[in-house]
């Protein structure tokens, strides 16, 4: 892999990081007017039709994108993913950008503490040391036992649960799928599910409000077209470090559009709760 190349795909997950973070604005603007599950299947619909127009576009097309060695544990993947989006939606409405973010933000760690159960991947020391410390991290944003604490901060930390799981479940069935196959079910098993679910919470929109619900579709679009077009110019080893800028975005995007303060404990748990991602990031790489 070219030097050239790791740092275009450097600067191209900086701009994924970025669409996601908006893309999560506009969803917490949505979500505190529209039901959840309207705003994320209308998403989803957008989303599933650029995946089937992708695949199709491709050799082998539709049918080479469906075959799977793993079908069952796919399909449980798009509808994990799918529900995951639903539960970190809630929590932008509950919580706000800042908050949630600073609290999903530790889903690496809980990667790397279940990798070893569910992929047989060793897990040494110093990584346990790192989730050790992230899980610190997390405790200080949730400040437990205090006046300040929320029973509702526990729902960004369900989502960061599943959200790993999910993370987890791609790289198994990694071992015999492609990424274009597992694009593919991400995609239409959402589609399904969120589709199943969300005709039972139509409502209309009004009409500024389906700008918006565009623009929300567009910049899903976007963002997983960048982050397509990231992985096939760079390592993931060398990009990921750098998803973590959705962060600083997120909470920026928080205080500026939404009014929301960023509170000194949530700073420095994010902040313990980054560097320990970084560190177990970097004893991946290492090990490889």
């Amino acid at each position: 892999m070219s030097q050239s190349n790791t740092r275009l795909g450097i600067l191209l997950m900086c701009m994924t990081t970025f669409v996601f973070a908006m893309q999560d604005g506009i969803s917490r603007h949505l979500a505190g007017e529209y039901n959840t599950y309207l705003v994320v299947m209308i998403r989803y619909w957008f989303f599933a039709t650029f995946v089937v127009v992708l695949s199709a576009r491709r050799a082998g097309g539709l049918r080479r994108a469906a075959k799977s060695g793993f079908v069952w544990l796919q399909v449980f993947r798009g509808v994990l993913l799918a529900l995951e989006i639903c539960v970190t939606v809630v929590s932008f409405t509950l919580l706000g950008l800042t908050d949630s973010h600073a609290i999903f933000v530790c889903y690496p760690l809980i990667i790397a503490a279940l990798s070893g159960p569910v992929l047989g991947e060793r897990v040494g020391w110093r990584r346990w040391v790192a989730i050790g410390l992230g899980a610190v991290g997390v405790l200080i944003i949730l400040q437990p036992g205090s006046a300040v604490f929320s029973p509702v901060a526990i729902v960004p930390l369900v989502a960061a649960g599943m959200f790993a799981l999910y993370g987890l479940l791609t790289r198994y069935v990694a071992r015999r799928d492609t990424a274009e196959v597992s694009f593919f079910y991400t995609g239409t098993m959402g589609c399904v599910v969120m589709t199943a679910i969300g005709v039972f919470h139509w409502e209309p929109m009004s009409g500024s409000d389906w700008l918006w619900m565009s623009l929300l579709c567009c910049t899903g679009v976007l963002g997983h077209w960048l982050l397509i077009k990231t992985y096939e110019l760079a390592e993931a080893s060398a990009v990921q470090p750098f998803a973590y800028l959705q962060l600083p975005f997120a909470v920026t995007l928080g205080v500026l559009a939404f009014g929301e303060t960023l509170r000194s404990n949530v700073a420095i748990g994010a902040a313990i709760v980054v560097c320990a991602g970084l560190f177990t990031l970097w004893r991946e790489r290492q090990s490889s």
